[in-house]
């Protein structure tokens, strides 16, 4: 989800400096919602999972695609899927051009060693330098972000005319190496709790976060609203946030779509890799300490941290998260 909410802002971008130029984004279907407000931009679904399995699958998606006039194709995943499809492409003739992704001063940047960071490219030049090798160069003004959205009703019950500033928490992450412990992330929700001056809103997916946020919610009066909204919905809700606080997940980059202030914290992950949320202040990243944990970055994902780095991000304390919080909110 990160990555394609990371397309957003560069695609905005591209629609104003670009504007007779016609942007079909394949994906899945669950993700066009985050391309509604861009005007000439349409979203073909990928069902990776139904008719367009399997290389069968790819090619029957290439021979729908060609029923477009696709002129050119931007491939900004480089991955296995996306590889065959622009094969075909290539095969009949239509120009292609795929991200470079960087393995390699990733795979640097990663090693189990103490080094010195250095700032790689970010995804969104990434994404703009695709644009450009095909003859559409794009400014990255982060000025150019989506318009908060209206609330929907069920939005507006769970969050209730609250006066209050909005405070979006989203305590998950994919891997445990960049995710702060639910414990921790209690404590920060309860200091903000107590200054009885934030509106907290909790985000999540799936079951089991539901379960484990709804306890939460109950005791601190928050707003949890995993499985209760829409997909839509709930970016209307983001757009509406006074600040997010984030791992380096999905969410903060839904949120930076809308250039809401984003929080984020880092265990073995670190911005250096080029995952930053478009936009955003470098002072709002709170990092793991690389005195005690001088391998990190371990991982570009969050999926590898070598023995002991499992709980690095626990080095960020909650009370550094809460003032940071204080003083985003207080701007």
């Amino acid at each position: 989800m990160g990555d394609v909410a990371m397309t957003v802002p560069v695609l905005a971008n591209f629609r104003k400096q670009h504007p007779t130029v016609k942007i079909t984004v394949l994906t899945r279907g669950f993700f066009a919602p985050m391309f509604a407000q861009l005007e000439n931009v349409d979203v073909y679904e990928a069902k990776v999972k139904a008719d367009h399995k399997g290389v069968l699958g790819l090619w029957r998606l290439y021979k729908e695609l060609k029923q477009l006039n696709i002129d050119a194709v931007a491939d900004l995943h480089n991955v296995l899927r996306s590889t065959i499809l622009k094969r075909f492409f290539t095969w009949s003739g239509t120009q292609v051009v795929q991200i470079d992704k960087g393995r390699k001063e990733k795979k640097d940047l990663t090693s189990l060693k103490p080094k010195e960071l250095i700032q790689l490219k970010t995804t969104h030049l990434r994404y703009a330098e695709v644009f450009a090798q095909l003859g559409h160069s794009v400014s990255l003004d982060t000025n150019t972000v989506l318009q908060k959205e209206t609330l929907s009703e069920a939005a507006l019950k769970l969050t209730g005319q609250n006066v209050q500033k909005w405070v979006g928490i989203a305590p998950f992450a994919a891997f445990e190496g960049k995710q702060y412990p639910l414990e921790a992330m209690q404590r920060v929700i309860e200091k903000l709790f107590n200054t009885e001056k934030y509106k907290i809103i909790l985000f999540g997916g799936g079951e089991r976060e539901k379960a484990l946020l709804e306890p939460i919610a109950e005791r601190f009066n928050c707003a949890s609203v995993v499985g209760k909204l829409s997909f839509k919905e709930e970016l209307a809700l983001i757009s509406n946030l006074d600040t997010m606080l984030a791992m380096d997940s999905g969410n903060a980059h839904l949120a930076a779509m809308y250039g809401i202030p984003v929080i984020t914290l880092w265990g073995v992950t670190h911005p250096s890799a080029g995952f930053y949320p478009f936009g955003q202040d470098s002072t709002n990243a709170l990092l793991a300490d690389r005195d005690q944990f001088p391998f990190i970055p371990t991982s570009v994902y969050g999926n590898k941290a070598p023995e002991g780095y499992e709980k690095a991000i626990v080095s960020i304390k909650p009370e550094a998260v809460v003032a940071k919080l204080e003083s985003v909110l207080e701007k």
